[in-house]
């Protein structure tokens, strides 16, 4: 199967580049190469760009160099100052495709020329290009023709038979239009968001008013805050405006929205970006491809462009609410924790009538430790989720470990069984509560097996294969706690606390020589300070003396020391 997604990926996107390959340097270039290449490699773009075209000052027809620098200018969105170094590369390499990238935006977006000659790209990008600019052209019957072309070829049918449904809609062919999408929903390039929003509206336009209401509720489900009023409109029987593409230009950045899509998951987020780029370039009303482009920022790590991209979103349209939600949570990645709680914030005041900003406010406070603001956010999102819904059992578990660190164990204990009652089952929430039980001494059958049904369900999370083990070490079954607790550092071999119950388990069945081993392993992974501070101690006096301070009893060692 991966063979196959390879295959079909090499032909969609056509000849590689030698983009990363190293070059021959001129005397004094090798910093500046380095260093591009080093800030290339942490997806640090404008970096990149700075040094490139540093290296470039000193050997212009350098293509490794050339392709490096625009590539980079496309990645930050600088399609300017990218293409004419694209113009130089593609002088030297024609089928260089990170250049063709570069100047495909430069042609085709807002203040380029549409009929200039473009490089090749690749097979799926130039054929539906060719058929959006016969369209813009006004020939519509070649256009279509060009469309089914693509969809006679197999390995492209699926993003011909998509295009070519948009371009029936842009010219008010709704039946046309609904017979592509209906005959191919099972396809990758209809099976996403905007092909479903696509579709429904489509079906409005042709008055199936409860068709569009139930894809879009099997799809997407009707509480997504970007389709409120697009479900307003259907509930009505409003027939909702087409504007998925409602011009040749918007079918341009369709395409490279359309093979970024292909790419996202396969190819790497660097490489997908530069796609996405040149959809958000060409229109810019795109509010998918500035998601997609901000989306894929945050996962390179790259905070302040995502923020930007992000920040493209009008404030009027129905995407602003996920943006701003993104945004909070780049500033809270980038270590702005109180930009991010403002943004929120701003969005109870702005959207204080949808559930989901109530809970992202809540999240957001809980990972800063304000653990009673973040309980009464999610007092406000569970008021407005109403009647019980399965996918509401996350919310009742975030509250109610914001309960929990507050010691409010009544209200914390009620929100995590009401979290099972959602999602029967569900081994975090087993996991936490069965825990709980532990530390507070109460229900250890029940504890156990939740946590046993948690193990079952998750058998390769050591923080869940941990609770198993601390479990059988709280009810004193020593030698039975030791084989989990191993395979719990070996699942999650960094983390302290683990480290720490180990060398408990280690104390208790004698091997006191292991348990300092996993003591000082846990002091090196730095635990809080009171942990520490404990684990200290217990490496001076031994387990038994600490829990004689605390006034508990101490283990009994099964084993003598030997």
């Amino acid at each position: 199967m991966r063979r196959q997604v390879r295959f079909a990926l090499a032909f969609v996107l056509g000849a590689s580049t030698g983009f990363g390959a190293m070059p021959s340097l001129a005397d004094g270039l090798a910093g500046a190469y380095l260093a591009g290449r080093q800030a290339s490699i942490a997806s640090d773009y404008t970096e990149a760009a700075r040094y490139f075209s540093r290296a470039l000052v000193r050997d212009r027809e350098n293509p490794i160099l050339l392709e490096n620098a625009a590539a980079a200018y496309l990645a930050i969105g600088d399609i300017e100052e990218g293409s004419a170094i694209a113009q130089r590369l593609l002088d030297i390499d024609p089928r260089n495709q990170v250049a063709a990238l570069v100047m495909a935006a430069e042609t085709l977006g807002p203040d380029g020329d549409p009929e200039s000659d473009l490089p090749e790209i690749g097979p799926a990008a130039d054929g539906l290009l060719d058929a959006w600019r016969t369209l813009d052209r006004g020939e519509t019957d070649e256009a279509f023709a060009a469309f089914d072309a693509l969809i006679a070829d197999n390995r492209l049918q699926g993003f011909g038979a998509y295009h070519k449904a948009l371009a029936l809609a842009q010219v008010g062919d709704f039946e046309g239009a609904d017979a592509l999408l209906s005959a191919n929903g099972g396809e990758a390039a209809f099976f996403t968001r905007r092909g479903i929003v696509a579709h429904a509206q489509v079906l409005s336009q042709l008055g199936r008013f409860d068709e569009a209401k139930l894809l879009l509720s099997e799809s997407l489900g009707e509480d997504d805050p970007r389709l409120r009023d697009l479900l307003a409109a259907l509930n009505s029987e409003t027939p909702v405006p087409f504007d998925i593409a409602t011009t040749p230009r918007e079918g341009f950045a369709e395409v490279f929205f359309s093979v970024a899509m292909a790419l996202s998951g396969q190819a790497a987020d660097a490489f997908t970006l530069l796609y996405a780029r040149v959809a958000q370039h060409i229109a810019p009303e795109n509010v998918d491809a500035s998601l997609m482009v901000a989306e894929l920022l945050e996962e390179l790590e790259q905070y302040d462009l995502a923020n930007e991209a992000y920040d493209q979103v009008p404030r009027d349209d129905p995407a602003y609410l996920t943006a701003e939600i993104g945004r909070a949570n780049v500033l809270r990645a980038a270590d702005k924790a109180d930009a991010a709680i403002e943004v929120l914030d701003q969005l109870t005041e702005t959207h204080g009538d949808v559930s989901f900003v109530h809970t992202a406010l809540g999240d957001a406070l809980r990972r800063m430790e304000r653990f009673e603001e973040s309980a009464e956010a999610y007092d406000e999102a569970i008021a407005m989720i109403g009647d019980d819904n399965p996918r509401d059992w996350v919310v009742y578990y975030a509250r109610g470990i914001a309960h929990e660190r507050i010691d409010d164990w009544e209200a914390a204990e009620a929100d995590l069984r009401k979290s099972l009652e959602l999602n029967p089952g569900q081994p975090m929430v087993l996991n936490y509560l069965g825990y709980s039980f532990l530390e507070l001494g109460r229900n250890y059958d029940e504890a156990m097996d939740m946590i046993r049904d948690a193990v079952a369900a998750r058998p390769d999370s050591g923080f869940i294969t941990d609770s198993l083990g601390w479990g059988y070490y709280r009810l004193g079954r020593f030698e039975e706690a030791v084989e989990p607790m191993e395979k719990a550092v070996e699942l999650e071999p960094l983390d302290p606390i683990i480290n720490d119950h180990l060398g408990d388990v280690y104390y208790a069945v004698g091997r006191k020589r292991e348990a300092e081993f996993q003591w000082r392993r846990a002091l090196s992974f730095d635990p809080e300070p009171d942990d520490a501070e404990r684990i200290r101690r217990k490496l001076e006096v031994g387990l038994d003396a600490v829990l004689i301070e605390e006034g508990k009893e101490p283990v009994s060692v099964a084993n003598e020391e030997g």
